[in-house]
């Protein structure tokens, strides 16, 4: 299939475009399809990359085990950090509506240094969740072929690593394939995937609210307001370390803003469907979290959530005592939809974020083509799905702890670049804090609150990783290596920006893309 080249020049603009930072001429359109998405179709996207059911399975009994019964205070606190950080992306999508997202923001609030490296991190964070969403994927179609054929030797297939990274690299090609095609094939297939994993995880909320009063499981427990209230966590410590669990179940809502050039109310939209994405998520994961502790309640015994035997996946272990051996199997077709729809989804913002930064000369221009007949960016789309496939084979082969090790050190990537463009916001709009009391906090108070309790998550998690014990336990040079690895994918794209500043002259100094100088002044 061929790409038509229709990368603009210096003066094309993204029509429409206006917003505080006076002078956004310098914001270019890139020839994605106008208009392809609704208020609903980027709300569905933005659920999809979260992939709820997924995020359910491998993280309610981690922080279970981590602060007990109130697990649900801390998936509610965790909610509020990415609540007020979504407020920052609503405000700067107001303003300027360009698929670039943070980086484009950085840019235009801190300069072109600061913003390239926002963008790495945004890139980096995705390639990383890309190749975990396929590897989960990969193990739940092995082991639900496993449980519809009862042949346990099927499900065993998925410990062979050539079956298991040729099925994944599979995975991985038809999800690139369909991001490919256009946000309108991307959004029919999300639908059918959104709405089944919303469904069976609503049918398991009730089956679960029904064994709890039925008193099935001896280790169940009676509801308490108590669960809800972060306050009553044992300790700091206790709430730290549940928190940094379950902070990321939010990562990926913003997707909604990386289609704002192709969605219907650009300026608009966007905002509204993260915003919605975002009370479904919490609704949600506390509703599943209430019922599951409910039925067979939070210890470390049995089907307790917090058994270290089953924490770490825990819908496998309740699927068929909650929902019974036939329904049971529609929970791990949910968890194999969801992996599935998120990888296919999370395309979206690494290949807009690749395009947008080559269109404004931070990468080689060849990444700026827009395919003519999908009006999507296919050639990045298709450098992500082989960069996926690529790292997650050679940290396969290298060694299963330095994939979990690389895992755990996404923390790190998704603080760095979600803080900074929360700080962005308030830079970006400094001139109009003073306007209105809403001015004040949703373009001021409540992004910088967002951008410090993310990077106080960023700070904490950089000191744990320090230790050797963090993540698989593996050390470099007597340092964990999970900080090593974390450490140094950041510095890595230290260099690889040195490098592109020599090629990419004009953009660095500040010529293509311009800091904003907030046109509104208020005068004491």
């Amino acid at each position: 299939m061929t790409q038509l080249d229709v990368r603009p020049r210096v003066g094309d603009t993204v029509s429409g475009v206006a917003g505080a930072g006076g002078g956004e001429g310098d914001v270019r359109g890139k020839g994605l399809g106008k208009g392809s998405v609704g208020l609903m179709g980027s709300a569905v996207i933005g659920i999809s990359t979260v992939a709820p059911v997924y995020c359910l399975t491998s993280t309610l009994g981690s922080t279970a085990g981590e602060v007990g019964v109130q697990m649900p205070a801390v998936f509610l606190a965790s909610f509020l950090p990415m609540l007020l950080v979504a407020f920052a992306y609503r405000e700067l999508n107001k303003a300027v509506p360009d698929c670039g997202t943070s980086f484009t923001w950085t840019v235009k609030a801190f300069g072109p240094r600061i913003g390239w490296m926002c963008g790495w991190g945004l890139v980096i964070a995705t390639i990383i969740v890309l190749s975990n969403l396929a590897g989960v994927a990969t193990s739940y179609f092995w082991l639900l072929a496993g449980e519809i054929t009862g042949n346990p030797s099927i499900a065993a297939l998925d410990d062979s690593k050539l079956v298991h990274i040729a099925t994944c690299l599979t995975l991985i090609a038809a999800a690139t394939a369909i991001s490919y095609r256009g946000m309108t094939a991307t959004k029919g297939v999300q639908y059918a995937l959104v709405g089944l994993q919303l469904a069976v995880l609503a049918l398991f909320v009730a089956m679960a609210f029904q064994k709890a009063s039925a008193g099935t499981f001896d280790t169940g427990l009676d509801f308490s307001w108590q669960w809800i209230n972060p306050f009553a966590v044992e300790s700091m410590g206790a709430f730290t370390a549940g928190l940094s669990l379950s902070i990321f179940m939010y990562w990926g809502w913003d997707a909604c803003l990386a289609t704002n050039e192709e969605t219907t109310g650009s300026a608009k939209t966007p905002g509204r469907a993260s915003l919605i994405a975002m009370v479904v998520l919490v609704g949600s994961y506390l509703a599943t979290g209430i019922a599951a502790q409910m039925a067979v309640g939070s210890g470390t015994v049995g089907f307790g959530l917090g058994n270290p035997e089953t924490s770490g996946n825990v819908f496998a272990a309740l699927a068929g005592p909650v929902m019974g051996p036939m329904l049971g199997i529609l929970l791990f077709v949910a968890v194999l939809a969801s992996a599935t729809a998120s990888l296919q989804t999370t395309f979206i913002p690494v290949a807009r974020t690749v395009l947008a930064m080559s269109t404004y000369e931070a990468l080689p221009a060849s990444y700026a083509r827009v395919h003519p007949r999908f009006k999507t960016p296919g050639r990045a789309t298709v450098m992500a799905g082989v960069a996926t496939g690529a790292f997650y084979t050679v940290m396969t082969l290298v060694s299963e702890n330095v994939l979990t090790d690389t895992i755990f050190a996404l923390g790190l990537m998704i603080c760095f670049y979600y803080s900074l463009t929360a700080f962005a916001c308030a830079w970006y709009f400094r001139g109009e804090l003073r306007r209105s009391a809403r001015d004040l906090f949703f373009k001021g108070v409540f992004p910088v609150l967002g951008g410090l309790l993310l990077a106080a998550v960023f700070l904490k998690t950089l000191i744990d990783m320090w230790n050797p014990s963090y993540g698989s336990g593996s050390t470099v040079l007597s340092v964990g290596s999970v900080f090593v690895i974390g450490v140094g994918l950041l510095a890595l794209g230290l260099v690889i920006m040195l490098i592109t500043e020599r090629r990419s002259p004009a953009f660095f100094r500040g010529a293509i893309l311009t800091k904003s100088t907030p046109a509104l002044v208020v005068e004491d």
